[in-house]
């Protein structure tokens, strides 16, 4: 099983920014995490910064891999060609979220991802991707 962690707008800061909202934990270690306790699991990431940057890693690997693991930052509240893009892919996508996005700024309260994505995960810190490595890994069974 293949599956790809795409991490969005400034979620490379992971570890540094805001940790009250996002935690103390840098994205490797999570990653790292993930691998252990998943060893069957190839588990690759990509971040960017860049939406078309995000676009051509989705359209890349979302005909091959089993399921992808999406938390699009902002991007999530704005982008409708992530959405378009999601909608066209063979993979399932889950969106995930680190921060509970419904007890924040109400302009984070509305994705417009969510309804091109398999499912939605937010709210439990770092353990938001398991958890989405999990939906995944039953969904392919």
């Amino acid at each position: 099983m293949k599956i790809q962690i795409i991490n969005g707008p400034n979620l490379n800061l992971l570890g540094s920014r805001e940790p009250g909202i996002y935690g103390n934990s840098s994205f490797d270690d999570c990653l790292n995490a993930l691998r252990l306790r998943y060893p069957h699991i190839q588990i690759d990431y990509y971040q960017s910064n860049v939406e078309g940057l995000l676009i051509d890693k989705l359209q890349e690997t979302g005909f091959d891999y089993d399921g992808i693991v999406l938390n699009a930052g902002a991007y999530t509240h704005t982008s409708i060609a992530l959405q378009d893009c999601i909608r066209s892919l063979k993979s399932p996508v889950v969106e995930v979220h680190i921060s509970n996005v419904h007890k924040r700024e109400e302009f984070r309260h509305r994705s417009m991802i969510a309804c091109a994505c398999a499912g939605v995960i937010c709210g439990f810190g770092m353990d938001s991707y398991r958890l989405a490595v999990e939906a995944l890994t039953e969904m392919a069974r």
